[in-house]
């Protein structure tokens, strides 16, 4: 009895040490996933900037209230982030790691890359930027959310609004990007055929990179860190 309890005892060890360590590798996917994709997302939005053909929905109140304050986009969109946040409160929204993450890798990620590209000159090379941007920010935005870490800031005042209001998550998404672009324009950001090109697209695209970059399953059902929603109306700004 007690030899045979041995063997068993050790491979019991051993599938649980083989249990932890694929637990690792799948938290480590996850979180080089989140961050990737976050530093992505302020990289193809910087894309974007340079091209001077329109920027997404919040990024041109972004750029509308960097010109109006002086201070630069990144920091812009890391100061709105942190005040979106706190609208949560009141909407009963749990952040997570990925939506603390957003607000403030994305600002710094987008400054970082501005501060290296240079403006886009000719018809050619900005619409190569502008169509760049777009996809690489699908992707991103595919990256981030298939982590699991919970959704960014302005993605969770949607749910928010939607789960307090009963109004529908398109008609509160549409109204509110609506809003964020008649005032960044009045502001002076930028508005063009890349900010409607984006709009029709991002969905889309977003949905192909979810299914590209979609993570398993942990081993066993673990989740080691909490999951947000990956997917109910994050798609996208």
């Amino acid at each position: 009895m007690s030899r045979q309890s041995k063997p068993r005892q050790s491979s019991q060890s051993e599938q649980s040490e083989q249990s932890g360590k694929s637990g690792h590798r799948h938290l480590a996917r996850r979180l080089t996933q989140l961050y990737g994709g976050l530093v992505l997302y302020g990289a193809s939005s910087a894309l974007l900037v340079r091209s001077g053909l329109g920027l997404e929905p919040w990024n041109v109140l972004h750029q509308g209230l960097a010109e109006r304050t002086g201070l630069s986009m990144g920091m812009v969109l890391t100061l709105l982030g942190a005040a979106v946040l706190l609208l949560w409160i009141p909407l009963r929204q749990r952040p997570g790691l990925g939506t603390v993450s957003n607000v403030l890798v994305i600002g710094a990620a987008m400054d970082a890359t501005l501060a290296v590209l240079p403006d886009a000159h000719g018809w050619a090379l900005r619409i190569a930027m502008m169509a760049a941007g777009i996809v690489l920010n699908g992707a991103a935005t595919g990256l981030y959310i298939a982590a699991r870490f919970g959704p960014g800031p302005r993605d969770g005042l949607m749910t928010g609004l939607n789960q307090r209001t009963g109004l529908s998550v398109r008609l509160v998404r549409t109204a509110v990007e609506i809003t964020v672009v008649l005032t960044g324009f009045a502001l002076g950001g930028t508005v063009g055929v890349g900010t409607l090109l984006y709009a029709v697209s991002i969905g889309p695209l977003a949905q192909v990179f979810l299914r590209v970059f979609a993570v398993p399953p942990a081993p066993g059902g673990s989740t080691v860190v909490a999951a947000g929603q990956p997917r109910r109306a994050i798609l996208r700004r």
